[in-house]
């Protein structure tokens, strides 16, 4: 008798060993126990294959715990898709049907030609100051897609330069093709995500945009659970910044427009569409 544990779960049973192995690990072929201790010889190989089998099956251990990295689980194991709407759209500002279709099949000829010349794009080297983060590295790819400046605290607006050219460093690098078609989809995935959450509590910008509509054009269909709910939480939360722009002729309308128009109408959210002004 002794304790047997299973790997994942946080219970212990006291069990009798043997019927724990049989339970947890059923015998796929009948192997009569063996004992190696007499008259075994590893340097001469098995002679018949049930002497194969039970020399195979004494070297195995009764238990095998497997080795898991804790960081990689800090991340939310369960995906919460919440079927609520979008906020409806203050008088004014919602877009006609005619432009939202408009948008839609613009998106499907973007979205045809990156898969045609993903792989053309994915060979041209990138510049030496482009450094792609890991996929993992949720601060990193903030910094990358929307700059240093924009991801300090306390940042506020646009902030001079005071030596010529762009420093992409500070500003972020936008969605080239040449970067964008280096991107598996778990790394798509990911970075919405980042996006998505740092949106969550903060404004629209322009280099959010530009980068939500790049990933949301490498984004395969059918969606999977996670990139379902990831796209639903955007559009959602589009709905509410929405509300809070005090203009139907803030620049910020007609992006948060198309993102949510991409997302009901592209991606098949009927629910979360805009009604036609």
């Amino acid at each position: 008798m002794r304790w047997v544990g299973l790997a994942g779960l946080k219970t212990m049973a006291w069990v009798p060993a043997e019927s724990a192995v049989e339970e947890l690990m059923p015998r796929l072929l009948p192997v009569e126990p063996c004992d190696l201790t007499e008259g075994f010889d590893p340097s001469v190989p098995p002679r018949t294959p049930q002497e194969y089998l039970r020399i195979e099956a004494a070297q195995c251990p009764d238990v095998v715990v497997a080795q898991i990295d804790p960081k990689k689980l800090k991340r939310k194991q369960s995906v919460n898709v919440s079927l609520s709407g979008c906020q409806p759209a203050p008088e004014g500002y919602s877009p006609t049907l005619q432009w939202q279709q408009q948008q839609v099949a613009q998106f499907s000829t973007v979205r045809q030609s990156v898969n045609r010349h993903r792989s053309h794009w994915k060979s041209q080297q990138l510049d030496s100051n482009v450094t792609m983060p890991k996929s993992e590295d949720e601060e990193g790819w903030k910094k990358f897609c929307l700059g240093e400046r924009l991801c300090a605290e306390g940042a506020v607006g646009p902030a001079a330069s005071e030596s010529p050219g762009i420093d992409y460093v500070q500003v972020g690098f936008p969605p080239l093709l040449s970067i964008v078609s280096r991107m598996n989809q778990a790394t798509v995935t990911s970075v919405l995500e980042y996006l998505s959450n740092w949106f969550g509590e903060r404004d629209f910008t322009p280099e959010l945009g530009r980068w939500l509509y790049a990933l949301l054009a490498c984004l395969e269909k059918p969606l999977l659970p996670e990139a379902h709910s990831l796209i639903r939480q955007l559009a959602r939360r589009c709905s509410e910044v929405r509300l809070l722009v005090d203009s139907k002729d803030d620049e910020r309308v007609p992006a948060l427009n198309l993102l949510i128009c991409l997302v009901s109408r592209y991606f098949d959210q009927r629910d979360l569409a805009d009604e036609p002004s």
